[in-house]
């Protein structure tokens, strides 16, 4: 049986870098089981969001918990892959195995079999034994989602992981992803600039803006569950990515 996906309650958040405030008073509620983007401008505090909930920084005041904090629990992808350049896909998807204690402890055929199903859920399996220089951006995003499957986490955060993408690879890519949170059902932490990409794969958007992080928009789309290419041009589609483009611009 899956365990559960993870929650995250934010109260009264606050990060700084020396005299500089990123995040002030922030508080959100994140469902277990939901996929959420995190828009707004440059410099907004979505990346240093991102990093808190992985637990890559530490808030100033405030607090930040998580429904469940078993050590397997979550995975990060970020925009650049990071793959090693000597080692095949297959290696590169199997580091977790190698820097995880846990999951170092796993018998090897476990292992093996844990990696050959990421690739499948990625449609890599055929492509295992490839260098990154063999593969396309598209191809290398997948390898680092992979990666991430891996240890089955229960969060999954990402950070532009799309953004260097063609837009056909790009559109590909999001379809691939919503697919796979809709069959995983674990949470997902999206971070985009692409007020399009969160329409298409969200289920809330929250936007950010201004000094503070300053939530000024926290919305739930009423969109089918299902996510066709189809909903790119439709009428209701475009009428939210309007209304995101003006609270954006106000």
């Amino acid at each position: 049986m899956m365990p559960e996906a993870v929650g995250i309650q934010i109260e009264n958040l606050h990060k700084e870098f020396a005299d500089k405030r990123v995040i002030e008073n922030l508080n959100l509620n994140i469902e277990a089981g939901s996929f959420v983007s995190i828009v707004g401008p440059s410099g907004c505090g979505k990346s240093t969001l991102l990093r808190l909930i992985a637990g890559l920084e530490t808030p100033s005041a405030g607090t930040l918990k998580k429904t469940s904090e078993k050590e397997l629990n979550f995975s990060f992808v970020f925009q650049d892959p990071n793959l090693l350049a000597w080692r095949t896909v297959y290696e590169n998807v199997r580091l977790p195995f190698e820097l995880n204690d846990q999951l170092k402890k796993l018998p090897a055929d476990k292992q093996d079999k844990r990696i050959v199903e990421s690739l499948k859920k990625v449609h890599l399996d055929e492509s295992q034994d490839l260098f990154p220089h063999q593969l396309s951006g598209g191809m290398k995003m997948r390898v680092s989602l992979a990666r991430a499957l891996v240890n089955s986490p229960r969060l999954l955060l990402m950070d532009e992981p799309f953004a260097a993408l063609d837009e056909s690879t790009r559109f590909e890519m999001q379809r691939e992803l919503h697919s796979l949170w809709q069959k995983e059902r674990m949470t997902v932490v999206f971070v985009t600039h692409s007020l399009f990409e969160s329409t298409f794969l969200s289920e809330r958007i929250i936007m950010l803006k201004g000094v503070g992080a300053r939530v000024v928009l926290d919305q739930k789309l009423a969109l089918p569950a299902t996510r066709e290419e189809s909903l790119r041009t439709t009428e209701a589609f475009n009428k939210i990515v309007e209304g995101l483009s003006e609270r954006l611009r106000a």
